[in-house]
């Protein structure tokens, strides 16, 4: 007869690895900054948040040791506060931007090379950011994703897209 339990979890093996590099453990993606005051939005992906996060435990972010300094939830993900971040002067993880250095871009079209507007605001939504464009051809919803968004320039001024198909009006 078939059990009612769930199946239990596997335990990890020791690592028999002979690697001298540092093994982590993952804890929580870093989605993007949060505020003026240096807080991370993160999606916290550890079974254990109080234990992992608890004032004064060490994170390694971007090669880097951080203390926690605190941690609040912000549904469905949360909130980190790192000692080492007091401001949002830092620059941002390589292929992320501040709001600032996105809004007022010029978007062009990568496959014809045509201006589409600049950006105005940005939407955040669960999934992606929603980068907002006004132009000639009224206003277009642009999804902050990889496959869309090919290059973002603050230096040139400029974004450029590949539109999905029905994208654009």
């Amino acid at each position: 007869m078939p059990s009612s339990k769930p199946p239990q979890r596997e335990r990890a093996s020791a690592s028999t690895s002979t690697s001298s590099e540092p093994e982590y453990l993952v804890v929580a993606q870093i989605l993007g900054a949060h505020g003026i005051k240096g807080e991370l939005k993160v999606r916290v992906i550890t079974d254990f948040p109080k234990r992992r996060f608890k004032r004064g435990a060490q994170v390694i972010i971007s090669g880097k040791p951080y203390t926690v300094a605190a941690i609040r939830a912000q549904p469905p993900n949360a909130l980190l506060r790192v000692e080492e971040l007091t401001d949002r002067t830092g620059p941002p993880p390589r292929g992320q931007f501040y709001w600032h250095q996105v809004i007022g871009l010029s978007v062009e079209d990568v496959t014809t090379g045509q201006k589409l507007g600049t950006v105005t605001d940005i939407l955040e939504t669960g999934a992606n950011d929603v980068y907002i464009v006004n132009g000639d051809k009224g206003e277009i919803l642009v999804p902050a994703i990889k496959s869309v968004v090919k290059r973002i320039d603050p230096e040139a001024g400029r974004m450029l897209i590949e539109p999905l198909p029905g994208l654009l009006p």
